[in-house]
């Protein structure tokens, strides 16, 4: 059904053909065939086309054929902290969970990527641990302004910067006028700043949390913190011209505010995670730090006014925020919100958990693939990554969305059996992942290669 997409290859000499009765193109759902020859996509056909000589791989009735995800948000942790994860762990997870390209965040890893020596420290200890590709965002910290366009050329996909203490003190965060200097400095190369925008302030003079309460650590997170930065940041936005992209969005107040810098056409994109979308602040049970991240999980009013936003354009991607942790961090013991590491562990979860509570409101499998496979790569700038389209590569999943499963903690690749999904029935099974025409097996060889910015 549908007419062929082409990339000027003969799909006659492909390698391998894969045909789904139901597959997610960028003309939208259709049956087709993907044709690929060296790890390249070169055709879309119809799903009966011959091609001699070639492998052939039929998806099952129910099965869709989905591009591989890009989880443009993950903490890998190593160096350093490799206990808390490591790239081992971290990507198989990922591709256990239909993602084949990840971009791993520059702290909790010791030294954090702030500096060119320390992402070839970084690179050094990704080589040849990972079973799916993976890209390096780098820091903007207080100090490191000289750093910021020798990292840009040597490929950094952008650089993050916190505007509050970030959680680890070798990631400092930027003032106000630390943060105008870097913004000014990373527009006059055309690079990316993506921030993490809770404004310390409104976090200091919240009331500070203690104890097993969830609201209490609610009430520490105030959503204006989160605003107040958000509007900080479209106004450098509009002077610097600095192309900016706020990170995991959890207040809806900060929406309105997103959607008029798109219509005032400023370079300001966001976005939002799972966990902000599946959960709510009124079901997490005392002492469950599970639950905590920062900006925190929030009220189902405003989870749904989240969907709105997402069905209206105004947030463009859905990443994990994967942010691990050893166990006793979590400080399951006492429970204590005030004290526990605030991150969620999500990374092999993100499809099902989204795709569970987008169908039940009437989004599509095109929804999904538009919010964490071809949003995110437009977003880095990952040509080949996204869709499944000729020219790219041939990443995809095989996705059962109707099969029903039960999270079980110890079943996941993540390093520690910790997640707030731990029993939850999910919507959609991952059944296969591949890499450039490849599947990923769990236990085999590492094929995944490490992504420069502006590479072809």
């Amino acid at each position: 059904m549908g007419g062929a997409d082409r990339s000027g290859a003969d799909p006659g000499r492909a390698e391998l053909v894969v045909r789904a009765k139901r597959m997610v193109t960028p003309s939208g759902e259709r049956e087709a065939a993907l044709v690929i020859r060296d790890g390249e996509i070169v055709a879309v056909e119809g799903i009966d086309v011959a091609v001699p000589g070639a492998d052939q791989v039929r998806l099952a009735d129910d099965e869709v054929l989905l591009p591989g995800l890009v989880d443009t948000h993950v903490h890998v942790n190593d160096p350093g902290r490799a206990e808390w994860e490591g790239f081992s762990t971290a990507t198989r997870a990922a591709a256990a969970g239909g993602v084949t390209t990840l971009v791993d965040m520059p702290l909790n890893s010791i030294p954090p990527t702030v500096e060119v020596a320390a992402l070839e420290t970084k690179r050094a200890a990704a080589r040849d641990r990972l079973a799916v590709d993976v890209g390096f965002w780098g820091g903007a910290v207080p100090g490191n302004l000289a750093d910021l366009r020798p990292l840009h050329d040597a490929g950094v996909f952008g650089f993050k910067c916190f505007l509050l203490h970030s959680g680890v003190d070798e990631f400092g965060h930027l003032d106000p006028a630390g943060l105008d200097a870097a913004m000014r400095e990373i527009a006059a190369f055309d690079g990316l700043l993506i921030v993490h925008a809770e404004d310390h302030a409104e976090i200091d003079n919240a009331p500070a949390c203690h104890g097993t309460d969830y609201r209490g650590f609610l009430a520490s997170r105030p959503r204006e913190a989160e605003n107040r930065a958000v509007r900080q940041v479209v106004e450098l936005a509009a002077r610097t011209g600095c192309r900016v992209h706020i990170l995991h969005v959890s207040s809806a107040d900060a929406v309105p505010v997103l959607a008029e810098a798109r219509e005032r056409g400023l370079p300001v994109t966001a976005e939002t995670c799972p966990h902000y979308l599946a959960l709510s602040a009124e079901d997490v049970p005392a002492g469950a730090t599970e639950y905590k991240c920062c900006p925190p999980i929030r009220e189902r009013a405003n989870r749904d006014r989240l969907w709105a936003a997402l069905r209206d354009g105004v947030l463009d991607c859905v990443v994990s925020d994967h942010s691990p942790s050893t166990v006793d961090l979590k400080h399951l013991d006492t429970g204590d919100f005030g004290t526990a590491w605030g991150g969620i562990s999500s990374l092999q979860l993100g499809l099902p958990v989204v795709w569970t509570h987008a169908r039940e409101r009437g989004f599509r499998l095109s929804d999904l693939v538009r919010w964490m496979c071809a949003g995110p790569a437009a977003q880095v700038g990952l040509r080949r990554k996204g869709h499944l389209a000729p020219g790219h590569d041939a990443d995809f999943c095989v996705f059962a969305p109707d099969e029903e499963f039960v999270v079980d903690a110890r079943a996941l690749h993540h390093r520690h059996a910790l997640t707030p999904y731990d029993g939850h029935r999910l919507r959609g099974v991952v059944r296969g992942t591949w890499l450039r025409g490849a599947p990923v097996e769990p236990d085999g060889a590492p094929r995944g290669r490490m992504l420069v910015r502006g590479a072809r």
